[in-house]
């Protein structure tokens, strides 16, 4: 690229020289960080006072050089790491980003353009990036959608769509039918459903009352004949039930609910059957894991995350509509100063958000060209392969009792030697947070049919054999600590 010097003027101008010299320091400093990551501890914990300092953040009457902010950020913010950019971090799904992701990222902030409104390449990458994870998904052709920051606003839209959809279909979309059918609708989910999927249903006005929680069978599933009886007891009591969420991989075990039979449900009702995969969304990309997904070129929405199983730098995710039309018709507003078209919608008009960061969409397209079809496989083996080797090591431990396996890489285990008749559930507690402060390993609790166990999750890109067996004996470590005192 030409270089061309322009005259530097106005409070945020920087000398390009200098900027280009701060470029170079911010660059050797990321390679650095990362490769000092998994010789660094897990988490650090943050000093009271630190943390008052950041949370004030007072503002000085002139501004600091540019010079000082890395320096500020190496000594002030990263040395304070979430963990989840460690190998041995296996608490909740957020990754280690990719590394052409944070290239991708770092570009598409330079060029700064939105994906909601106007026309620019960007936006296009975002529908292929769209359509290529609605490809991996197993779903139709004519799948479209949006990226959004998360699973937690991708649920949203998908659930709004559905609304909107089923009060088009009973022509109730404005005035007294409106608030006739809606004070009448009914959402269902199973009890290990992620809260998203409650807040999401609360913000669109849907009361805790009709919000149902169906419970699941000993494999934690939606209990289909479960599912029956409330849908039939609403209609019986003149309820509208107009949307079931499947899970797709949930986030406490990796459970995936049957989805060929939960659509067959749906439609005998004429309800829309929306998947929550923010976790599981792409696991018909496996061999392994494809047979958990029949069915689900039938749904009528999923949400995925890519910055879950495909290690996109955080915050994204995806809210993947079938017919399209739907998620436009439930957020489609005109405004003078906006000119979209028919032929190449703006993406804003399929979601609540106006101004949308295009690095999101460079950084999703960067990853999936870099993976292809086979290197989306190849990653999800790479979790599944050290959850298979975590499982087997917990099995050789008579003090170790393995509570669930698969079939994603989520593996809910505890330390319960055979002589500890005290709290068992006070004893996993504890090991957790003794691991956490201790800064080897990082892993999570969840509890399983009423029974509180250790929770490691493997969905990082780094994560080595080595790391595996750090946790196991950390566990088992500390546990013999805690019962021997």
């Amino acid at each position: 690229m030409h270089r061309t010097q322009h005259s530097v003027e106005g409070p945020l101008a920087i000398e390009p020289d200098d900027f280009r010299r701060e470029l170079i320091r911010a660059a050797n400093w990321v390679a650095d960080y990362l490769d000092a990551v998994p010789a660094s501890p897990v988490t650090r914990p943050l000093p009271q006072q630190h943390r008052r300092y950041l949370s004030a953040s007072p503002l000085r009457d002139n501004g600091q050089p540019l010079s000082g902010f890395l320096d500020f950020i190496d000594t002030d913010v990263a040395a304070y790491p979430g963990g989840n950019g460690h190998p041995a971090f296996f608490a909740w799904i957020t990754t280690p980003p990719a590394p052409i992701g944070i290239l991708a990222h770092l570009i598409g902030t330079t060029l700064n353009a939105s994906c909601g409104y106007g026309e620019n390449a960007l936006v296009d990458m975002e529908r292929g990036a769209v359509r290529a994870l609605a490809d991996l998904a197993g779903l139709s052709p004519r799948t479209g959608g949006v990226l959004t920051s998360g699973g937690s606003m991708a649920n949203l839209l998908c659930l709004a769509a559905a609304r909107t959809w089923f009060l088009n279909s009973r022509d109730a979309t404005d005035g007294v039918a409106h608030d006739e059918v809606h004070a009448r609708l009914v959402c269902y989910q199973s009890t290990e459903t992620h809260m998203s999927v409650t807040k999401a249903a609360r913000t669109m006005g849907l009361p805790l009352s009709r919000i149902r929680h169906v419970p699941v069978t000993a494999d934690l599933r939606m209990d289909l004949s479960a599912l029956r009886t409330l849908i039939e007891a609403d209609l019986a009591a003149g309820r509208l039930p107009f949307c079931v969420v499947s899970n797709l991989g949930t986030v406490g075990t990796g459970a995936i609910d049957q989805v060929s039979e939960i659509s067959r449900i749906c439609a005998e009702h004429g309800m829309w059957h929306h998947g929550d995969g923010a976790y599981g969304g792409l696991g018909n990309a496996h061999p392994d894991l494809a047979p958990y997904y029949e069915g689900v070129s039938e749904l009528d929405s999923l949400t995925v995350d890519p910055h879950k199983v495909l290690n996109v730098p955080i915050a994204c995710g995806a809210a993947l509509v079938t017919d399209p039309n739907r998620l436009r018709a439930a957020f489609s507003t005109q405004a003078s100063y906006l000119d979209g078209n028919d032929e190449w919608p703006w993406l804003s008009e399929s979601t609540l958000e106006l101004t949308r960061p295009g690095g999101r969409a460079l950084s999703v397209w960067a990853v999936l060209q870099q993976l292809g079809r086979e290197g989306v496989r190849d990653l999800i083996e790479h979790y599944l392969s050290h959850a298979r080797l975590l499982r087997e090591l917990v099995r050789e431990r008579p003090d170790l009792e393995l509570i669930t396996e698969g079939p994603w890489a989520i593996t809910c285990f505890r330390y319960s030697p055979r002589d500890f008749d005290g709290d068992i559930d006070g004893l996993t507690a504890r090991i957790a947070s003794e691991l956490q402060d201790g800064g080897k390993a990082f892993l999570a609790t969840v509890r399983v049919h009423g029974v509180l166990t250790l929770r490691a999750s493997v969905c990082g890109h780094r994560t080595t054999k080595a790391d595996i067996e750090i946790l196991v004996t950390e566990v088992i470590r500390i546990g013999k600590q805690l019962t021997a005192r």
